[in-house]
């Protein structure tokens, strides 16, 4: 179907007609006289038509354009935007931040660049610079004008220290900044007479700078993203009992595990107001010092120990004959044997947990290590030295050669699914083992904002910048936790205690079977 013209007499006549065939023949049948061509195009009549058919035309049109070069054709897509803002509106996020803009005179909408950056962030990947080129294809309102250098001074806005007088319990490896004042105020939103932190856990990362990183974060470390070679800087979270972020510390890429745990801690009490807490956190933050500053102050904590090092865990905590509880725990994810025991020494308390799937795993792995180190040994012995996991069953026969130490083998054998916790909190075996275990919920986030949002790689040059980078990370890991958890949780089993506010039920075991 389309519009032929046609003269007649000296003037043109608009035809609308069809192709028909008839008797094998191809013919065109007029449908409708449209009238003469002048008269049909000064009425608008035709525009009409047109734009009436082109709603059902569209892909064609779309195409047509293409075809032709169009340089006025110009897609957008709204449905991320309009999700994730949303979401932006029912956490807070941008209620607290347009409130602390209030006092500032930035000449672009500051909130709008943040909530790209972190959008960005969770759809796209990359960098703040690769986030201007991906604001193009995407609706936001408010966003039009933003340009990179937009990015640049939101992040840095961010990251911006405070005045000295809201310094006040500011951590020794890092002061207060604009994105404290932030976590501050989105807890305070969502904290009302049932919000408890009596239950935290932190844990850290490193993550490393392209270039030289920030005046004071920029350092070497021990590099958790085995680049050593690489500035980097720690980063820390801490999550609630419904594994929800709390809040983010940054610190110079030097610094040690076991010295933050205590100021982050202090720092935690002052910000939102806890008063009985109990600390998990894993064995890297541990040493005699911090838990006797713990004890110092009145907390209660579930610490990981290291049992290969700690003599009095290897010779006497992993020695003694109580025999181990069987249970069984569930979980959304499965059923999970375990065997627990409580031993005390010396007033302190602690909980020795063995896991057979664990187990069955580590011995599988050792014994794919040994193989392995049974072929090499017999291509030479040097190549060998700096593998840890091959040295730990290597011993020395000569100068320069060596051999696999069987009594080394026997002995990793004892810690096959075997992890030990020292507590003082007034709660059962089987409870602290629960609560370490959802420390994994922080290493989970970490995996999150490293992988998923792409924290790196990090470009920026400045403190401030870099922490308002790692903090757009945060803020994506904190809406959608929040979302997650706004979900109806299941009930708590009849059988006994769940596991800081997840769906962990147990029940015991009724078997006669020990485990050493």
């Amino acid at each position: 179907m389309f519009v032929r013209e046609k003269n007649i007499r000296g003037y043109t006549y608009l035809y609308l007609v069809e192709s028909v065939r008839e008797e094998g023949r191809m013919k065109q049948r007029i449908i409708r006289n449209l009238g003469r061509k002048e008269v049909v195009l000064a009425s608008g009549d035709l525009d009409r038509l047109a734009a009436s058919v082109g709603r059902y035309a569209e892909r064609a049109m779309v195409l047509q354009a293409i075809e032709q070069g169009s340089t006025s054709l110009h897609t957008r897509r709204i449905g991320a935007p309009l999700l994730f803002g949303r979401l932006w509106e029912d956490t807070g996020c941008r209620a607290v931040i347009e409130a602390l803009l209030t006092e500032r005179k930035f000449e672009f909408a500051v909130e709008r660049a943040v909530f790209a950056a972190v959008l960005h962030r969770i759809m796209a990947f990359g960098s703040d610079r690769a986030c201007e080129k991906w604001l193009v294809d995407y609706d936001i309102p408010g966003a039009d004008d933003l340009a990179l250098h937009h990015f640049y001074r939101a992040m840095a806005w961010l990251g911006e220290e405070l005045p000295e007088a809201r310094q006040a319990n500011a951590t020794p490896f890092s002061p207060r900044t604009v994105k404290d004042e932030i976590e501050e105020a989105l807890f305070a939103r969502r904290k009302d007479l049932f919000t408890d932190l009596s239950v935290v856990f932190m844990d850290t990362t490193s993550l490393s700078f392209e270039g030289a990183g920030g005046a004071t974060l920029g350092a070497h470390g021990h590099s958790k993203d085995h680049r050593p070679d690489l500035n980097q800087m720690i980063v820390g979270v801490v999550i609630d009992g419904e594994g929800r972020p709390v809040c983010s510390e940054m610190w110079p890429g030097n610094t040690a595990d076991v010295s933050v745990l205590i100021p982050v801690i202090d720092r935690l009490r002052h910000r939102f107001g806890i008063g009985r807490v109990c600390v998990v956190a894993d064995r890297g933050m541990i040493c005699a010092a911090t838990m006797a500053a713990l004890e110092e102050r009145g907390l209660e904590y579930v610490l990981g120990v290291r049992e290969r090092t700690d003599v009095l865990v290897r010779r006497v905590v992993l020695e003694d004959d109580k025999r181990f509880t069987p249970l069984l725990i569930e979980r959304a994810t499965g059923e999970t044997q375990l065997f627990v025991k409580e031993v005390t020494v010396e007033g302190r308390r602690y909980i020795v947990a063995r896991n057979e799937a664990e187990a069955d795993k580590d011995r599988a792995d050792r014994a794919a290590i040994v193989e392995g180190l049974d072929r090499q040994l017999k291509k030479g012995d040097k190549a060998l030295v700096g593998n840890s996991a091959y040295r730990r069953y290597l011993r020395s026969t000569s100068p320069g050669a060596f051999e696999i130490d069987a009594g080394k083998i026997a002995d990793e054998a004892r810690y096959d699914g075997i992890f030990v916790l020292r507590t003082n909190a007034r709660i059962t075996p089987l409870q602290a083992v629960l609560r370490y275990r959802d420390l994994l919920q922080v290493e989970e986030l970490f995996r999150t904002a490293k992988a998923l949002m792409r924290t790196r790689p990090i470009y920026h040059s400045s403190d401030e910048a870099i922490r308002g980078h790692v903090f757009c990370s945060f803020i994506a890991s904190y809406c959608a936790r929040n979302c997650t958890s706004a979900a109806k949780r299941p009930p708590s089993s009849p059988n006994g205690p769940t596991s800081c506010g997840n769906s962990t039920a147990y029940r015991p075991v009724s078997s006669r079977r020990t485990a050493r």
